[in-house]
């Protein structure tokens, strides 16, 4: 038996002469939440339509538990679970309705039905809301029912495509929290998002997709420590002092700062080697007699990391 619930060789989707995804090969174990994090339209989408059979890819191979997407769409379809970015629910039922209905399409007991409804209503703060159609909901209510939905059922491999789009922090936050604690129980997760502080929360893998081409496969720390590149050095100052940025910016080895849109204006310097730069740092604060009141260095986050991938592969493909 594999160890493996997601396995795709070369997966290729063309549309005329534009290539969605582009030779993606990678496995997803049992278990896991994996993160396919991508900026829009870098194929993550296409790649989920095509593991849960609704696209035929146009080359290339993908199995999901074991099964061919191409030829065993009828055996993978009751074994999985789709939260798809496209609104999809019943109009005229309430929430309760909803819930009730999609447990029925599954063959769900009734007895079970009714304990599954209450759980996901309390757990997605539904309950208020229960006898609600989904047109008079908020933005971030009918996104909570779509997502709880898709747990009504027992499924063995759950596809979230962006499932916290439009949801305030702490309902993301429950969302996540209720996904990881499915997947305790066994359920693996294939999920995209493009909020990097989700995939650092949820993900135990990642890989980073782009233009349809997987730049990067790994654990996010591994990722930072192979592919981050740069250190992020932290500076709070004493003074006010217009010259500092302009001055620490044609500092060697400085790729870039960013100066924080709060109160304090602290700068973030994005440095190849901290160690090489902080006494250059120091040296123009110095002359300009500006004093530091606060310096520190930390790794770059997985949003700098990911920043720096996308914008270089940009590059690349325009050179």
């Amino acid at each position: 038996m594999s160890e493996c619930s997601i396995e795709t060789n070369e997966l290729t989707m063309r549309y005329g002469s534009v290539v969605a995804v582009d030779h993606v090969s990678f496995s997803v174990r049992k278990g896991e939440v994996f993160g396919f994090l991508g900026p829009n339209g870098a194929g993550k989408t296409t790649t989920i339509k095509m593991l849960t059979t609704l696209l035929r890819p146009t080359s290339g191979k993908a199995t999901v538990l074991g099964l061919d997407v191409v030829s065993e769409g009828g055996k993978i379809r009751p074994r999985i679970g789709v939260v798809q970015q496209d609104p999809s629910y019943e109009h005229a039922l309430s929430v309760e309705g909803n819930l009730d209905l999609y447990g029925v399409l599954w063959n769900v007991p009734k007895v079970e039905r009714k304990k599954r409804i209450e759980l996901l209503l309390d757990k997605f703060g539904l309950k208020e809301a229960r006898k609600t159609a989904p047109p008079e909901l908020s933005i971030g209510q009918r996104r909570r029912l779509q997502v709880a939905r898709e747990f009504m059922h027992d499924c063995e491999v759950m596809f979230l495509d962006e499932p916290t789009t439009g949801l305030d922090p702490q309902a993301r936050r429950v969302t996540l929290d209720f996904v990881r604690e499915k997947v305790r129980n066994g359920v693996t997760v294939f999920f995209t998002t493009h909020i990097m502080e989700e995939a650092e929360y949820i993900c135990d893998r990642i890989a980073i997709i782009n233009h349809g081409q997987i730049l990067a496969l790994d654990t996010i720390k591994n990722i930072k420590q192979k592919f981050g590149g740069v250190s992020v050095i932290h500076l709070r100052f004493a003074e006010d002092n217009s010259d500092v940025d302009r001055k620490l910016q044609g500092l060697l080895g400085v790729q870039k700062i960013v100066r924080s849109q709060q109160k304090d204006e602290s700068l973030r310097v994005f440095a190849e080697d901290a160690n090489a730069v902080l006494p250059r740092i120091i040296d123009v604060t110095t002359t300009l007699g500006v004093h530091i009141t606060e310096l520190r260095i930390e790794e770059p986050s997985l949003d700098d990391v990911f920043i720096q991938m996308v914008n270089s592969k940009g590059r690349n493909r325009n050179e």
